[in-house]
């Protein structure tokens, strides 16, 4: 077997928020709920400042994000988990649903003997709250959140290489597929060596900022990676 051939994807990495699940702006609402929690007035020059980040760092693990926003531990302890509180109850609520053909392509992924792996910047309760809402539990058979790889979520490779240890379903990192609707997905495909890393533009960034941040290719959605795999593979052999 060639070289070329040895390299076809055989494991996928799929970000949720934005990537696979629409949930309609939930993040910026759970956020400003937080805030409030915290003294941050709605309106204000501080709100509207630290909205900016969270928007600038969408896909990073949300810790992180608090951590730099509040700076003092307790403090961004206390901001992520009124933050997780604030979307566990939106989601609940049925405000989140999968991006269209979001499902459909993840079960073609399988049916192509691909394993499927769902990660986010979430912590692991606001993670399972979403697959529960979606009835997603036993779509893909692993899941990841910062915590689950150590603590440390994109735009670090953590959470990537911790479902290519785990699942064995590659022989090396350029047989991985990372996939996500942001510039940190991008960052922590191209670090952890993945082989294909895509954007998609369903949700927070698009195309000019995926490619700039390593985006082998770009999608108008989820729906579209089947194909894209298909046609890579098809090419490889």
């Amino acid at each position: 077997m060639s070289a070329v051939q040895d390299n076809r994807i055989g494991l996928v990495v799929l970000d949720m928020a934005g990537t696979t699940v629409a949930d309609g702006g939930l993040v910026e609402q759970a956020f400003s709920a937080a805030a409030a929690g915290l003294g941050v007035e709605p309106g204000s020059a501080d709100h509207a400042e630290k909205l900016a980040y969270v928007r600038a760092t969408m896909g990073e693990s949300k810790i992180s994000v608090f951590r730099h926003l509040f700076g003092e531990e307790a403090l961004a302890q206390r901001a992520n988990a009124a933050f997780e509180k604030a979307y566990g109850e939106l989601v609940d609520g049925g405000r989140i649903a999968p991006v269209p053909g979001a499902r459909e392509a993840i079960e073609q992924l399988k049916s192509q003997d691909l394993t499927v792996v769902l990660t986010t910047g979430f912590a692991r309760v606001t993670q399972d709250a979403i697959l529960d809402a979606l009835g997603w539990r036993d779509l893909v058979e692993l899941t990841l959140c910062p915590a689950d790889a150590g603590g440390r979520g994109r735009p670090c490779p953590d959470m990537v290489l911790s479902a290519f240890l785990r699942t064995g379903a590659a022989a090396g990192v350029q047989e991985v597929a990372v996939v996500g609707d942001t510039a940190y997905d991008m960052t922590s495909g191209v670090r952890a060596g993945a082989g294909v890393v895509a954007g998609v533009l369903t949700g927070a960034h698009g195309e000019a900022e995926l490619r700039e941040h390593g985006a082998t290719h770009v999608l108008a959605s989820v729906a579209d990676l089947p194909g894209l795999l298909a046609l890579l593979a098809g090419a490889r052999t």
